[in-house]
Protein backbone atom coordinates (compact mmCIF):
# COMPACT_ATOMS: atom_id res chain seq x y z
CA UNK A 1 0.00 0.00 0.00
CA UNK A 2 1.40 3.39 -1.04
CA UNK A 3 1.68 6.11 1.60
CA UNK A 4 1.00 9.75 0.87
CA UNK A 5 4.13 11.94 0.72
CA UNK A 6 4.78 14.00 3.82
CA UNK A 7 3.77 17.64 3.59
CA UNK A 8 6.41 20.25 2.84
CA UNK A 9 6.02 23.56 4.68
CA UNK A 10 7.67 26.66 3.22
CA UNK A 11 10.52 28.25 5.13
CA UNK A 12 10.83 32.03 5.40
CA UNK A 13 12.26 32.02 1.90
CA UNK A 14 10.03 30.25 -0.60
CA UNK A 15 11.47 27.14 -2.25
CA UNK A 16 10.75 27.22 -5.98
CA UNK A 17 10.32 24.39 -8.43
CA UNK A 18 9.65 24.38 -12.13
CA UNK A 19 6.28 22.92 -13.13
CA UNK A 20 8.05 19.86 -14.55
CA UNK A 21 9.96 19.29 -11.29
CA UNK A 22 6.63 19.31 -9.48
CA UNK A 23 5.01 16.88 -11.90
CA UNK A 24 2.84 19.48 -13.64
CA UNK A 25 2.20 19.94 -17.35
CA UNK A 26 3.99 23.24 -18.05
CA UNK A 27 2.04 23.97 -21.24
CA UNK A 28 -1.32 23.39 -19.57
CA UNK A 29 -0.25 25.48 -16.58
CA UNK A 30 0.65 28.37 -18.87
CA UNK A 31 -2.83 28.16 -20.41
CA UNK A 32 -4.30 28.60 -16.93
CA UNK A 33 -2.05 31.59 -16.25
CA UNK A 34 -2.89 33.19 -19.61
CA UNK A 35 -6.58 32.71 -18.84
CA UNK A 36 -6.17 34.53 -15.52
CA UNK A 37 -4.22 37.43 -16.99
CA UNK A 38 -6.81 37.89 -19.74
CA UNK A 39 -9.59 37.82 -17.14
CA UNK A 40 -8.47 40.88 -15.18
CA UNK A 41 -11.38 42.64 -13.52
CA UNK A 42 -12.59 45.47 -15.80
CA UNK A 43 -13.29 47.81 -12.88
CA UNK A 44 -10.99 50.84 -12.38
CA UNK A 45 -7.64 50.25 -10.74
CA UNK A 46 -8.32 53.46 -8.84
CA UNK A 47 -10.23 51.84 -5.98
CA UNK A 48 -11.42 55.12 -4.49
CA UNK A 49 -13.16 55.85 -7.78
CA UNK A 50 -14.37 52.25 -7.91
CA UNK A 51 -15.79 52.56 -4.39
CA UNK A 52 -17.94 55.53 -5.28
CA UNK A 53 -19.17 53.73 -8.39
CA UNK A 54 -20.29 50.74 -6.28
CA UNK A 55 -20.59 50.50 -2.48
CA UNK A 56 -20.18 54.24 -2.11
CA UNK A 57 -23.59 54.73 -3.74
CA UNK A 58 -25.34 52.96 -0.88
CA UNK A 59 -26.93 54.91 1.99
CA UNK A 60 -24.18 56.05 4.38
CA UNK A 61 -21.71 54.74 1.78
CA UNK A 62 -18.81 57.12 2.44
CA UNK A 63 -15.44 55.43 2.86
CA UNK A 64 -14.19 55.72 6.45
CA UNK A 65 -11.16 53.41 6.18
CA UNK A 66 -8.04 53.50 4.00
CA UNK A 67 -8.34 52.53 0.34
CA UNK A 68 -5.41 51.88 -1.96
CA UNK A 69 -5.48 51.71 -5.74
CA UNK A 70 -4.89 48.15 -6.89
CA UNK A 71 -2.18 46.53 -8.96
CA UNK A 72 -2.38 44.43 -12.09
CA UNK A 73 -3.86 40.95 -12.32
CA UNK A 74 -1.52 38.83 -10.21
CA UNK A 75 -1.20 35.22 -9.18
CA UNK A 76 0.81 32.65 -7.26
CA UNK A 77 0.56 28.87 -7.44
CA UNK A 78 1.87 26.56 -4.72
CA UNK A 79 2.09 22.82 -5.34
CA UNK A 80 3.24 20.46 -2.60
CA UNK A 81 4.58 23.38 -0.59
CA UNK A 82 6.72 24.83 -3.41
CA UNK A 83 6.18 27.88 -5.58
CA UNK A 84 5.68 26.64 -9.13
CA UNK A 85 4.32 29.77 -10.81
CA UNK A 86 3.92 33.48 -10.18
CA UNK A 87 2.94 36.40 -12.36
CA UNK A 88 2.03 40.06 -12.08
CA UNK A 89 3.36 41.70 -8.93
CA UNK A 90 3.07 39.21 -6.04
CA UNK A 91 5.08 41.41 -3.66
CA UNK A 92 2.61 44.30 -3.91
CA UNK A 93 0.64 44.89 -0.70
CA UNK A 94 -2.96 45.39 -1.84
CA UNK A 95 -6.39 45.37 -0.28
CA UNK A 96 -7.81 41.89 -0.01
CA UNK A 97 -11.35 42.93 0.89
CA UNK A 98 -13.46 40.09 2.34
CA UNK A 99 -10.66 37.55 2.55
CA UNK A 100 -10.15 39.58 5.73
CA UNK A 101 -13.16 37.67 7.07
CA UNK A 102 -11.15 34.43 6.96
CA UNK A 103 -8.57 36.09 9.21
CA UNK A 104 -11.35 37.29 11.50
CA UNK A 105 -12.97 33.87 11.89
CA UNK A 106 -9.49 32.46 12.55
CA UNK A 107 -8.84 34.79 15.49
CA UNK A 108 -12.24 33.81 16.87
CA UNK A 109 -11.09 30.19 16.53
CA UNK A 110 -7.94 31.01 18.45
CA UNK A 111 -10.12 32.46 21.22
CA UNK A 112 -12.19 29.26 21.30
CA UNK A 113 -9.08 27.07 21.44
CA UNK A 114 -7.81 29.03 24.45
CA UNK A 115 -11.09 28.83 26.34
CA UNK A 116 -11.83 32.55 25.97
CA UNK A 117 -15.04 31.44 24.25
CA UNK A 118 -16.44 28.38 25.98
CA UNK A 119 -18.86 27.34 23.22
CA UNK A 120 -19.67 28.77 19.81
CA UNK A 121 -23.33 28.25 20.71
CA UNK A 122 -23.07 30.67 23.63
CA UNK A 123 -24.85 33.97 23.16
CA UNK A 124 -22.37 36.73 22.39
CA UNK A 125 -24.13 39.05 24.83
CA UNK A 126 -22.66 37.02 27.70
CA UNK A 127 -19.13 37.97 26.60
CA UNK A 128 -19.46 41.63 25.61
CA UNK A 129 -19.70 44.28 28.35
CA UNK A 130 -20.82 47.88 27.84
CA UNK A 131 -18.34 49.35 25.36
CA UNK A 132 -16.91 52.81 25.88
CA UNK A 133 -16.56 54.53 22.52
CA UNK A 134 -13.47 56.64 21.96
CA UNK A 135 -13.36 59.84 19.98
CA UNK A 136 -9.87 61.34 19.66
CA UNK A 137 -11.50 64.67 18.76
CA UNK A 138 -14.28 65.03 21.36
CA UNK A 139 -17.19 67.39 20.95
CA UNK A 140 -16.82 70.74 22.64
CA UNK A 141 -20.09 70.32 24.52
CA UNK A 142 -20.77 66.99 26.22
CA UNK A 143 -24.50 67.48 25.57
CA UNK A 144 -23.73 67.14 21.85
CA UNK A 145 -23.10 63.43 22.41
CA UNK A 146 -25.64 62.81 25.15
CA UNK A 147 -26.18 59.08 25.61
CA UNK A 148 -23.40 58.15 23.20
CA UNK A 149 -20.62 57.32 25.66
CA UNK A 150 -21.48 53.63 26.04
CA UNK A 151 -22.47 51.18 23.33
CA UNK A 152 -24.55 48.02 23.83
CA UNK A 153 -24.49 45.85 20.67
CA UNK A 154 -26.58 42.97 22.02
CA UNK A 155 -29.32 44.55 24.11
CA UNK A 156 -32.35 44.37 21.80
CA UNK A 157 -34.67 41.42 22.20
CA UNK A 158 -33.51 40.02 18.86
CA UNK A 159 -29.78 40.58 19.39
CA UNK A 160 -29.81 38.87 22.79
CA UNK A 161 -30.45 35.56 21.00
CA UNK A 162 -27.40 35.78 18.71
CA UNK A 163 -24.59 33.27 19.24
CA UNK A 164 -21.01 33.23 18.01
CA UNK A 165 -22.10 30.50 15.62
CA UNK A 166 -24.74 32.78 14.07
CA UNK A 167 -22.24 35.59 13.48
CA UNK A 168 -19.60 33.25 12.05
CA UNK A 169 -22.03 31.92 9.44
CA UNK A 170 -23.68 35.29 8.65
CA UNK A 171 -27.09 34.04 9.78
CA UNK A 172 -27.57 36.35 12.78
CA UNK A 173 -29.74 39.10 11.22
CA UNK A 174 -28.21 41.40 13.87
CA UNK A 175 -29.98 44.75 14.02
CA UNK A 176 -28.44 48.11 14.77
CA UNK A 177 -25.83 50.65 13.73
CA UNK A 178 -22.08 50.31 14.14
CA UNK A 179 -19.41 52.86 13.21
CA UNK A 180 -22.07 55.03 11.59
CA UNK A 181 -23.32 52.24 9.29
CA UNK A 182 -26.86 50.86 9.86
CA UNK A 183 -27.20 47.13 9.16
CA UNK A 184 -29.77 47.84 6.43
CA UNK A 185 -27.43 50.22 4.55
CA UNK A 186 -25.11 47.40 3.43
CA UNK A 187 -26.47 46.09 0.11
CA UNK A 188 -29.90 47.56 0.93
CA UNK A 189 -33.11 45.92 -0.17
CA UNK A 190 -34.76 47.35 -3.25
CA UNK A 191 -37.74 48.70 -1.32
CA UNK A 192 -36.65 51.62 0.91
CA UNK A 193 -39.83 51.17 2.97
CA UNK A 194 -38.27 47.95 4.32
CA UNK A 195 -35.09 49.65 5.53
CA UNK A 196 -35.03 49.40 9.28
CA UNK A 197 -38.65 48.29 9.57
CA UNK A 198 -38.85 44.71 8.31
CA UNK A 199 -39.48 41.82 10.67
CA UNK A 200 -36.29 40.09 11.78
CA UNK A 201 -35.50 36.50 10.87
CA UNK A 202 -34.87 34.26 13.84
CA UNK A 203 -31.09 33.81 14.20
CA UNK A 204 -29.90 30.83 12.18
CA UNK A 205 -32.81 30.75 9.72
CA UNK A 206 -31.66 33.18 6.99
CA UNK A 207 -28.28 33.98 5.42
CA UNK A 208 -27.35 37.53 4.52
CA UNK A 209 -23.88 38.70 3.58
CA UNK A 210 -23.46 41.87 5.62
CA UNK A 211 -20.31 43.77 6.59
CA UNK A 212 -21.91 45.66 9.47
CA UNK A 213 -22.57 42.34 11.19
CA UNK A 214 -19.06 41.18 10.35
CA UNK A 215 -17.74 44.26 12.10
CA UNK A 216 -19.92 43.40 15.11
CA UNK A 217 -18.09 40.06 15.27
CA UNK A 218 -14.74 41.86 15.11
CA UNK A 219 -15.75 44.21 17.94
CA UNK A 220 -16.97 41.26 20.02
CA UNK A 221 -13.75 39.32 19.45
CA UNK A 222 -11.72 42.39 20.45
CA UNK A 223 -13.56 42.52 23.77
CA UNK A 224 -12.87 38.83 24.38
CA UNK A 225 -9.17 39.06 23.54
CA UNK A 226 -8.70 42.47 25.24
CA UNK A 227 -5.94 43.24 22.74
CA UNK A 228 -5.89 44.37 19.09
CA UNK A 229 -6.84 41.56 16.72
CA UNK A 230 -3.95 42.25 14.29
CA UNK A 231 -1.57 41.44 17.16
CA UNK A 232 -3.41 38.17 17.79
CA UNK A 233 -3.21 37.18 14.13
CA UNK A 234 0.46 38.18 13.96
CA UNK A 235 1.57 36.29 17.06
CA UNK A 236 -0.41 33.08 16.64
CA UNK A 237 -0.66 32.65 12.86
CA UNK A 238 1.29 34.99 10.58
CA UNK A 239 4.62 34.83 12.40
CA UNK A 240 4.56 31.04 12.82
CA UNK A 241 3.73 30.46 9.13
CA UNK A 242 6.61 32.69 8.02
CA UNK A 243 4.67 35.63 6.60
CA UNK A 244 6.45 38.89 5.88
CA UNK A 245 6.12 41.95 8.08
CA UNK A 246 4.43 43.94 5.31
CA UNK A 247 0.76 43.00 5.85
CA UNK A 248 -1.56 45.32 7.78
CA UNK A 249 -5.10 44.98 9.14
CA UNK A 250 -6.92 48.31 9.34
CA UNK A 251 -10.11 49.55 10.95
CA UNK A 252 -12.01 52.79 10.39
CA UNK A 253 -11.18 56.32 11.42
CA UNK A 254 -14.05 56.15 13.95
CA UNK A 255 -13.85 52.47 15.05
CA UNK A 256 -12.09 53.16 18.35
CA UNK A 257 -13.04 52.11 21.86
CA UNK A 258 -11.49 52.48 25.30
CA UNK A 259 -10.30 49.05 26.43
CA UNK A 260 -8.73 48.64 29.85
CA UNK A 261 -7.94 52.34 29.89
CA UNK A 262 -6.28 52.39 26.46
CA UNK A 263 -7.66 53.52 23.08
CA UNK A 264 -7.84 50.50 20.74
CA UNK A 265 -9.02 50.34 17.15
CA UNK A 266 -11.57 47.69 16.24
CA UNK A 267 -10.62 46.35 12.81
CA UNK A 268 -12.97 45.61 9.93
CA UNK A 269 -13.90 42.32 8.34
CA UNK A 270 -13.47 43.64 4.82
CA UNK A 271 -13.01 46.68 2.61
CA UNK A 272 -16.66 47.59 2.08
CA UNK A 273 -16.04 51.11 3.43
CA UNK A 274 -12.24 50.87 3.27
CA UNK A 275 -9.86 49.14 5.63
CA UNK A 276 -9.46 45.41 6.11
CA UNK A 277 -6.43 43.25 5.44
CA UNK A 278 -3.76 44.69 3.14
CA UNK A 279 -1.39 41.88 2.13
CA UNK A 280 0.79 40.55 -0.68
CA UNK A 281 0.09 37.44 -2.73
CA UNK A 282 2.90 35.40 -1.17
CA UNK A 283 1.48 35.88 2.33
CA UNK A 284 -2.01 35.09 1.01
CA UNK A 285 -0.59 31.82 -0.32
CA UNK A 286 0.90 31.00 3.09
CA UNK A 287 -2.45 31.64 4.75
CA UNK A 288 -4.15 29.44 2.14
CA UNK A 289 -1.63 26.65 2.77
CA UNK A 290 -2.22 27.01 6.52
CA UNK A 291 -5.94 26.43 5.91
CA UNK A 292 -5.23 23.55 3.50
CA UNK A 293 -3.43 21.85 6.41
CA UNK A 294 -6.34 22.62 8.76
CA UNK A 295 -4.39 24.86 11.07
CA UNK A 296 -1.16 22.87 11.15
CA UNK A 297 2.23 24.29 10.20
CA UNK A 298 5.16 21.94 10.42
CA UNK A 299 4.92 20.12 13.73
CA UNK A 300 2.64 22.75 15.34
CA UNK A 301 -1.15 22.79 15.40
CA UNK A 302 -1.72 26.54 15.42
CA UNK A 303 -5.53 26.36 15.31
CA UNK A 304 -7.45 23.25 16.25
CA UNK A 305 -8.65 20.76 13.65
CA UNK A 306 -12.05 20.98 15.32
CA UNK A 307 -12.26 24.65 14.33
CA UNK A 308 -11.51 23.84 10.70
CA UNK A 309 -14.01 21.02 10.74
CA UNK A 310 -16.67 23.56 11.70
CA UNK A 311 -15.37 26.23 9.33
CA UNK A 312 -15.60 23.84 6.36
CA UNK A 313 -19.05 22.48 7.22
CA UNK A 314 -21.73 23.96 4.93
CA UNK A 315 -24.23 26.37 6.45
CA UNK A 316 -27.67 24.71 6.15
CA UNK A 317 -29.35 27.82 4.72
CA UNK A 318 -26.35 28.65 2.44
CA UNK A 319 -24.65 25.44 1.42
CA UNK A 320 -21.61 27.00 -0.29
CA UNK A 321 -20.64 28.91 2.87
CA UNK A 322 -18.97 27.70 6.04
CA UNK A 323 -17.55 30.10 8.59
CA UNK A 324 -16.70 33.49 7.13
CA UNK A 325 -15.09 33.51 4.55
CA UNK A 326 -14.63 29.80 3.84
CA UNK A 327 -16.53 29.01 0.65
CA UNK A 328 -17.09 25.26 0.44
CA UNK A 329 -17.72 23.04 -2.56
CA UNK A 330 -19.44 19.95 -1.15
CA UNK A 331 -22.28 20.16 -3.69
CA UNK A 332 -19.94 21.31 -6.52
CA UNK A 333 -21.99 24.47 -7.05
CA UNK A 334 -19.37 26.98 -5.96
CA UNK A 335 -16.63 25.60 -8.24
CA UNK A 336 -18.05 22.93 -10.60
CA UNK A 337 -14.61 22.11 -11.99
CA UNK A 338 -13.00 21.53 -8.59
CA UNK A 339 -13.14 18.51 -6.27
CA UNK A 340 -15.88 18.53 -3.65
CA UNK A 341 -13.17 18.80 -0.98
CA UNK A 342 -11.76 22.03 -2.40
CA UNK A 343 -12.67 25.39 -0.88
CA UNK A 344 -11.81 29.03 -1.31
CA UNK A 345 -11.35 32.34 0.46
CA UNK A 346 -13.01 35.08 -1.58
CA UNK A 347 -13.13 38.85 -1.47
CA UNK A 348 -14.25 41.68 -3.70
CA UNK A 349 -11.99 42.60 -6.54
CA UNK A 350 -12.01 39.63 -7.06
CA UNK A 351 -9.37 38.37 -4.66
CA UNK A 352 -9.42 34.59 -4.40
CA UNK A 353 -7.43 31.84 -2.71
CA UNK A 354 -8.13 28.39 -4.18
CA UNK A 355 -7.38 25.61 -1.70
CA UNK A 356 -7.31 22.00 -2.91
CA UNK A 357 -6.22 19.44 -0.28
CA UNK A 358 -6.66 16.49 -2.68
CA UNK A 359 -3.98 17.89 -4.98
CA UNK A 360 -1.87 19.67 -2.33
CA UNK A 361 -2.49 22.85 -4.28
CA UNK A 362 -3.04 26.52 -3.43
CA UNK A 363 -3.57 29.26 -6.01
CA UNK A 364 -3.87 32.98 -5.30
CA UNK A 365 -5.71 35.12 -7.83
CA UNK A 366 -5.83 38.89 -7.48
CA UNK A 367 -8.10 41.21 -9.44
CA UNK A 368 -9.71 38.54 -11.61
CA UNK A 369 -13.26 38.70 -12.97
CA UNK A 370 -15.23 36.42 -10.65
CA UNK A 371 -17.12 34.42 -13.34
CA UNK A 372 -13.75 33.42 -14.85
CA UNK A 373 -12.44 31.72 -11.70
CA UNK A 374 -13.92 28.29 -12.40
CA UNK A 375 -12.40 28.35 -15.90
CA UNK A 376 -9.00 28.97 -14.32
CA UNK A 377 -9.52 26.10 -11.89
CA UNK A 378 -10.45 23.76 -14.76
CA UNK A 379 -7.26 24.63 -16.65
CA UNK A 380 -5.15 24.41 -13.51
CA UNK A 381 -6.39 20.91 -12.76
CA UNK A 382 -5.65 19.88 -16.32
CA UNK A 383 -2.05 20.85 -15.58
CA UNK A 384 -2.11 18.71 -12.45
CA UNK A 385 -3.46 15.83 -14.45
Amino acid sequence: MMTAPSRVFPAREWARRSPAQSGLDATALQRAIDHAIAAEMPNPRDLVRNHYQSFGREPFGDAIGPIRGRGEQTGVIVHRGHLVAEWGNPERVDMTHSITKSALSTVVGLAYDRGLIRSIDDTVRDYVPPIQLYNPMPFGNKADRLGQDLYFPFETEHNRQITWHHLLRQVSDWEGTLWGKPDWADRPHENPADWGTRARHAPGTAYEYNDVRTNVLALSALNVWRRPLPQVLRDYVMEPIGATTTWRWFGYENSWIVLDGVPVQSVTGGGHWGGGLFINAYDMARFGYFTLNRGRWGDRQLVSEQWFEWALTPTPVQTDYGFMNFYVNRDRKFMPSAPATAFGHQGNGTNFVYVDPDNDLVAVLRWIDRPKIDGFVKLLLEAVG
